[in-house]
């Protein structure tokens, strides 16, 4: 199982990866505002990396419940400095998490490798960015819009319409001649699913992506893991995302995209630990 972009090849037969998310805007649901500044954010970018985090997510648009887009020329101005620096200075793996084909673009030639998209490459022009680029890419699964997602999300069954949507965009993206190995797939845990929704779906991981490609589970510090502990506090949203790293590790998840690095990788590790041992 590799996932691949013209630049670097991930081996995830054995071992899982993490994406440290870093979020460059003000508002974002975790971390608004920490590391909007270029300084705080690549200051947690080498932070991230250093507890484990071989990928840095970077996103100048909060993608939160209720959260309205960001002019494109504002977005740009927030990533793209950053991006730059990682980059070509702090020699970091760096994935551009954007809804915009014109900000994809930009990111990618200023340095970024993988095109992180909430929107799961719906939109013609974001696939012949990524066809052009040769890219690797999330395609994730959402319903409605950031601004719109949980007004009431409703399916017929959410685990078959994640995994018919998965395959039709494998598929259309086989037609336009981007490689398989190019993709990873994240269902969207708390986009546009309720709280029977999301379980539903951790129920059903290894069923989801095509055969042979990575699942991506981003589920860090995300509401539906306080309404499970019953708590309202963000801090103890941490223990309930490493268990489930575990857990979805030992379900067939490839790729973690966290807030905390290096518990959700020893996590991964143990369960891994579990998946190698001989019977």
């Amino acid at each position: 199982m590799l996932w691949t972009s013209a630049s670097h090849s991930f081996d995830l037969r054995s071992e899982s990866i993490l994406l440290g998310v870093l979020n460059v805007t003000p508002d974002s649901f975790s971390d608004g505002g920490q590391f909007h500044s270029h300084e705080d954010a690549v200051r947690q970018a080498r932070l991230l990396s250093a507890q484990g985090a071989q990928i840095i997510d970077v996103g100048g648009e909060s993608t939160r419940p209720g959260a309205e887009p960001v002019p494109e020329p504002v977005e740009l101005q927030r990533v793209l400095p950053i991006i730059h620096q990682l980059v070509h200075h702090e020699g970091l793996t760096v994935s551009i998490d954007t809804r915009k084909p014109g900000v994809a673009r930009a990111a990618l030639e200023a340095g970024a490798s993988i095109l992180n998209d909430v929107h799961g490459l719906r939109d013609p022009e974001m696939r012949k960015v990524l066809r052009e680029s040769r890219a690797a890419a999330i395609v994730m699964h959402m319903q409605g819009s950031p601004a719109t997602m949980q007004q009431n999300p409703s399916y017929p069954c959410v685990v078959s319409e994640i995994r018919s949507f998965f395959h039709a965009i494998a598929a259309r993206c086989a037609e336009e001649s981007i490689p398989p190995q190019a993709l990873a797939f994240d269902p969207g845990i708390g986009f546009g699913k309720n709280l029977d929704h999301n379980l539903r779906i951790l129920s059903a991981l290894p069923s989801l992506p095509p055969e042979g490609r990575p699942l991506v589970l981003g589920v860090s510090k995300k509401s539906f893991l306080g309404k499970l502990v019953r708590s309202e506090s963000l801090e103890h949203r941490l223990w309930p995302t490493v268990a489930l790293s575990a857990y979805a590790r030992l379900r067939g998840a490839r790729i973690f995209r966290v807030h905390d690095p290096l518990p959700n990788l020893h996590a991964a590790r143990m369960a891994e630990a579990f998946l190698s041992a001989p019977p």
